[in-house]
């Protein structure tokens, strides 16, 4: 079993991409993204495991299986795929077959840094995709992929086989596998007493008292 299990994915679903990456920082781990965003309305959210994917450019060494494949093969029920190929939007790297494949795998979703194709088809399949863009243009003698399951670079982002990833309609973040219930049950603290300053707004106290109660500015000390 994977480090996600039904409970912590559970909690996880209940909050948002904004305070996953409120409890990164708190915590001193990198893991937010900008950018990469849901490719089209009612784009489900998304939460699973990284199954890794990075794309290099082509040339004289060639390809020995078509892109993508190999990440298909490789993840479970419930896994997203994540592609690093160095936040290019002038070449696609994802398209409709490949999310036809995913999507009768089970696997959750597609997370993108860079383009993806065939948007049309992921929305009719009902199949997330998060991207920086969306191009016309085959991969085909443009790109390849190197590697599958291997440490990647997601915008600056370090992200490894396993991390947890989370896409919602405000953006994506990584959780380092193994301090995801740090992450988690410091994210829950954060929408704690977010939402306690939220109902003494709304029962009639002033920002500027409900900033000093609450010590705003540090939440995050």
């Amino acid at each position: 079993m994977g480090k996600l299990t039904k409970e912590l994915r559970e909690r996880l679903d209940r909050l948002s991409t904004t305070n996953v990456s409120d409890a990164l920082d708190a915590l001193g781990l990198k893991g937010s993204t900008y950018g990469v965003n849901k490719m089209y309305e009612g784009c489900e959210k998304i939460i699973g495991e990284a199954v890794t994917m990075k794309v290099v450019a082509a040339g004289l060494t060639k390809s020995t299986t078509h892109m993508g494949v190999n990440a298909i093969e490789a993840a479970k029920e419930g896994d997203v795929i994540v592609i690093d190929n160095g936040g290019r939007i002038d070449v696609n790297c994802w398209g409709g077959v490949l999310s036809t494949g995913a999507k009768y795998k089970g696997v959750s979703g597609v997370v993108i840094d860079g383009a993806c194709r065939d948007l049309d088809e992921c929305i009719e399949m009902g199949f997330p995709v998060y991207a920086r863009a969306t191009i016309c243009a085959t991969a085909r003698g443009r790109v390849m992929e190197e590697a599958t399951n291997v440490m990647v670079s997601f915008h600056g982002v370090q992200v490894r086989p396993g991390d947890i990833v989370m896409g919602d309609i405000t953006g994506v973040v990584f959780i380092p596998q193994e301090r995801l219930e740090d992450v988690i049950a410091k994210a829950e603290t954060l929408l704690e007493k977010e939402e306690a300053m939220c109902r003494d707004i709304k029962s009639g106290m002033s920002m500027m008292e409900v900033d000093k109660k609450y010590n705003y500015e540090n939440m995050l000390k």
